[in-house]
């Protein structure tokens, strides 16, 4: 693992260490030390353009091998970067960008300028001089609960993620990672990229998630260590055979499930708690096919990081604090700085539900705060209720979930009306992103709330007696 004092030192020196290291997508590979000399002519015109280190790029675009190479040249600068979700309608985006006020905005036309710089010399950038305490990057929150927020974390918040998952991984340089998620998830960028580039693994990823072509990919590549997380590991089990894995050399993954890894034969695999905030990853636990796995053991996060203290109060909530200084995120951006979000003790409040097991494991329950989660993203439930709350013949209305007829769960509309705006409600829901659209609208006399605060108690929606149901998908 490479301990260099920030990122782009880190990744530079491993360039130099293993210069064919692969990087990009599957499709669209570079070899680390190409990577690295595009980056660095893409920083140059970035800096020749006016931007200076230490200001903030904010980069909105899906993923890519160009979307790398563009990460690549902000740290070669020495401007943190924000990772935002593409898919994200551009009010929506303009709102969270509102406290950051990043003094660049890269979109997906930008993208195709990462190569157009040419080559440059990575070792002479200022990004190499970074504090290891400086920012390097921002990750933004699911916005379950409001406006989505940016987490600040440094160059040694990712050093020690990597540190945690290439040691739980056994990863080594003689490894081909494959992380096919979107990079603004710390899941994909954390464990997948960064903790390679840091060992000195290929790191790779995909354009767009499918089925099937994952495990064609996956044999061809001869990936030996795979990052998901449950909604993929669910479609692949639904929509894939044994067969069509047959040929992989997988030795691990992140996370574990028993009937993944003994279906597609695959030896080992890791769970894990945590979070943005958290670490990155604050747990892990490593199973092999032979253990009894529980049928829960996605929860079972197993043992906390040395770096971090945990524990769960009276409510149930975990608790996470920092022993070393950057094992956590910084803080949330607000338009007034970085507010670091701990109590006078330093603990920070996940808003999540578990119990210690056997009193050095932690197991994680369930999301103290109600949430919706479609395909693998969570649904800004604010947002998508003030969206529609602009349909004309709606007194009340608040989005809830339902089961899921494939995968994960489905957006479901309760609404307090006279009648239904069924016209005016499929406009309204056809402007939005399709992971946040309604399938159903449900139309109630009253929405159950609160009595002291007036908040909607989103659990008690599917005990209301429905007026009028109409499905919409």
């Amino acid at each position: 693992m490479n301990t260099a004092a920030n990122l782009a030192r880190a990744i530079v020196e491993q360039a130099a260490a293993r210069p064919g290291l692969r990087l990009g997508t599957v499709d669209d590979q570079v070899p680390l030390a190409d990577a690295l000399a595009l980056a660095a002519g893409r920083a140059h015109t970035l800096l020749d353009g006016g931007l200076r280190p230490g200001q903030r790029v904010a980069l909105v675009a899906p993923t890519s091998t160009d979307y790398l190479l563009t990460w690549l040249a902000c740290l070669l600068a020495g401007t943190p970067v924000a990772l935002v979700n593409p898919s994200y309608p551009r009010e929506l985006v303009a709102r969270m960008l509102g406290p950051l006020a990043p003094d660049v905005v890269l979109g997906d036309d930008d993208m195709a300028l990462a190569r157009a710089s040419g080559h440059a010399d990575a070792a002479a950038m200022p990004g190499l001089h970074a504090d290891r305490f400086t920012i390097a990057s921002y990750m933004h929150t699911s916005g379950t609960t409001g406006l989505p927020k940016f987490c600040a974390q440094t160059h040694d918040y990712f050093r020690r993620l990597a540190a945690a998952m290439g040691a739980a991984l056994d990863l080594t340089p003689a490894d081909r990672v494959l992380a096919p998620l979107p990079l603004f998830h710390i899941n994909p960028m954390g464990y997948g990229v960064i903790t390679a580039l840091l060992t000195g693994a290929d790191a790779l990823t995909v354009g767009r998630f499918s089925a099937s072509g994952f495990w064609p990919a996956v044999v061809g590549e001869q990936i030996s260590v795979l990052i998901l997380h449950a909604p993929p590991v669910e479609i692949l089990k639904r929509a894939t055979r044994a067969q069509d894995a047959q040929g992989h050399q997988v030795r691990t993954m992140f996370y574990a499930d028993a009937e993944f890894l003994r279906r597609f034969s695959i030896p080992a695999a890791l769970s894990g708690y945590g979070s943005t905030e958290a670490g990155g990853v604050s747990h892990l636990r490593r199973w092999t096919a032979a253990d009894d796995i529980p049928a829960d053991a996605g929860r079972h996060g197993g043992p906390g990081r040395a770096d971090i203290d945990w524990r769960v109060d009276d409510s149930g909530t975990i608790l996470v604090r920092e022993r070393g200084h950057a094992a956590l995120f910084n803080g949330y951006v607000t338009a007034d700085g970085v507010d670091p979000a701990r109590d006078a003790d330093g603990w920070f409040d996940t808003a999540d539900l578990g119990r210690a097991d056997g009193g050095d494991y932690l197991v994680f329950l369930e999301r103290a705060a109600e949430s919706i989660r479609v395909k693998g993203e969570f649904v800004p439930i604010p947002y998508v209720e003030d969206h529609l709350a602009a349909v004309a013949g709606i007194t009340d209305l608040a989005v809830w979930k339902r089961e899921g007829a494939l995968v994960d769960e489905e957006v479901v509309l309760y609404t307090v009306a006279d009648s239904l705006p069924i016209e005016a409600l499929i406009t309204c829901i056809a402007k939005l992103p399709a992971f946040m659209r309604p399938v159903a609208v449900a139309r109630v006399d009253t929405l159950p709330r609160d009595a002291a605060a007036g908040k909607v108690q989103r659990r008690l929606l599917t005990e209301r007696p429905v007026l009028e149901w109409v499905e919409l998908a």
